[in-house]
């Protein structure tokens, strides 16, 4: 049986625990273990969440919660180890919270060998989700540190991050492309105008990844941003992974590049895999460890159904079945049974499914002979290939009826905001709905991609460099995040496309519907 804490008990419980567990502090702070890389929450539920740190050591973690940052009456949680294997980070799920609560956390290592070697603490903090109907807020993106735009201390390190959390939002929902595993990060990058972009670099991001500490070295990478780290310490993350974890549009079909020593696409997956999950604070799954797709319920108002559009999928080829079968999985039928079965059973007034690509941009396999097929998207026409998952999911949705899903992506580097209409649809079996397209966090700026009329997307706004820009660095500002604001007494979802400038450059509020 689950055991659920009033805020009075959480207040008390186990304040005599950190006297147990509390070990005297040496006084050279060279011999102590140190939080290398910040600290990180995630997966925030109503009564829990994920605690994240990574030290030097083998060491255990020492995790203490409470509901105000004094730590007064701090409860004390069982420590854990951080050992070579998981390249010394921990994270430990941490239950039995208050409801719609600030939680500050703080974490310190011991040293394995020498327990009497305690490190200096780290403080974090989150807010658990509401039991009852109040204010949600979270922003959302995805694209760090690609094409080579690195951290620069010159222009500010990674500033949309920073923006975003003046925000203070509830959490950030990451869409992928957490790191560039495929790019390389160089010391300096000539701009246009005749300036010179100066990355801080690490000799693992002079080549693509290929190792397993080569993926762990670029998720750290990103961790050593100021931006992002105290981002990071204050708003936990919801994270999904695309192609770039792996490699540029990887699928187990992928021919990989010269640039690649190890020519196995399963291998470098796997590697790869192992590095996300060790870097983010998620929920493991019992069923099916290393499983990124699931579903956080953030209250009454709002479940986030986060997919997992890499792990599942057929080739990157042609997909122009008009068949659904292996060739044509993007989901694939396990994790699309999961997804009507969630939306099927919430509760919550806004469903949002975080969908790493999005529906109707056409990506390209090979983007430089327009060939192949890397997203949902196979050109104007009737449902084929990979679009067969959209059409069933859509008509799914209708026919339930399931009310107020929203769409929320990245991946293509520029800002849109899209209503799709069955009026104007090749496939018409589904009732209107938004998708709304953000990014890059901190990568280059492209697009515009074209447009696939099979769902009848209409372009309500759109920011992009245009085909004669592409590339664009951070330094450019066309740098995107859309932040989301759900009233907790109407229910109202209202969608801001904002820059890293935090200029809101685009807006609107949508009804739910009840009935």
């Amino acid at each position: 049986m689950k055991i659920r804490f009033s805020r009075r008990k959480f207040l008390t419980t186990s304040a005599g625990a950190l006297g147990a567990i509390a070990m005297p502090h040496l006084s050279r702070a060279a011999d102590r273990p140190v939080v290398t890389h910040g600290v990180q929450s995630g997966d925030v539920t109503v009564d829990g969440g994920v605690v994240w740190a990574r030290t030097d050591r083998p060491a255990q973690m020492l995790v203490e919660v409470a509901t105000t940052d004094s730590f007064k009456n701090a409860r004390a949680l069982p420590p854990i180890a951080a050992l070579p294997e998981s390249d010394f980070t921990a994270k430990m799920l941490v239950e039995n919270l208050p409801a719609g609560q600030d939680i500050f956390y703080r974490v310190r290592f011991c040293d394995l060998s020498h327990t009497a070697i305690e490190g200096e603490p780290v403080v974090g903090r989150f807010r658990t989700a509401p039991a009852d109907r109040r204010d949600v807020s979270f922003v959302w993106g995805g694209d760090v540190a690609g094409q080579g735009w690195g951290i620069n201390p010159e222009d500010g390190g990674m500033v949309t991050f920073e923006t975003m959390r003046k925000h203070r939002p509830d959490f950030l929902l990451h869409s992928g492309d957490t790191i560039y595993a495929d790019g390389v990060i160089p010391a300096e990058v000539k701009l246009a105008d005749g300036k010179v972009w100066k990355n801080l670099t690490i000799p693992e991001k002079a080549k693509v990844a290929e190792t397993l500490d080569e993926y762990r070295a670029a998720h750290k990478y990103n961790f050593t941003d100021d931006n992002v780290r105290a981002f990071n310490a204050e708003v936990p993350i919801f994270v999904q992974w695309d192609d770039h974890e792996v490699t540029n549009n990887w699928s187990l079909s992928k021919d990989l590049p010269s640039t690649y020593k190890v020519r196995d696409i399963s291998l470098l997956a796997a590697r790869a895999a192992r590095a996300f999950h060790e870097m983010y604070p998620m929920r493991e799954s019992i069923n099916e460890p290393g499983r990124v797709y699931r579903q956080i319920s953030y209250g009454p108002h709002l479940d986030v159904f986060v997919l997992d559009e890499r792990s599942y999928r057929g080739p990157n080829g042609a997909n122009l079945e008009t068949e659904y079968g292996p060739a044509s999985y993007f989901l694939g039928p396990e994790q699309m049974a999961w997804l009507k079965r969630g939306l099927l059973n919430s509760r919550a007034t806004w469903k949002v499914i975080a969908s790493d690509m999005p529906l109707s941009l056409i990506v390209y396999d090979d983007a430089a002979n327009k060939k192949g097929s890397e997203a949902f998207a196979q050109g104007d026409g009737p449902a084929r290939g990979r679009e067969l998952e959209i059409a069933d999911i859509l008509r799914f949705i209708k026919m339930a009826p399931i009310r107020n899903t929203v769409w929320l992506t990245a991946d293509v580097h520029y800002a849109a905001a899209h209503y799709y209409d069955p009026n104007k649809a090749q496939f018409q079996d589904f009732e209107p709905f938004w998708e709304f397209v953000s990014g890059p966090l901190h990568a280059g700026t492209f697009g515009p991609n074209e447009l696939d009329n099979t769902f009848g997307p209409d372009v309500r706004f759109i920011k992009a460099p245009g085909v004669d820009k592409q590339n664009l660095p951070p330094s450019a500002g066309m740098q995107f995040f859309g932040h989301v604001k759900i009233d907790g007494a109407s229910g109202q979802m209202t969608v801001t496309l904002r820059d890293r400038a935090d200029v809101a450059l685009w807006s609107t509020t949508l009804d739910p519907k009840f009935a």
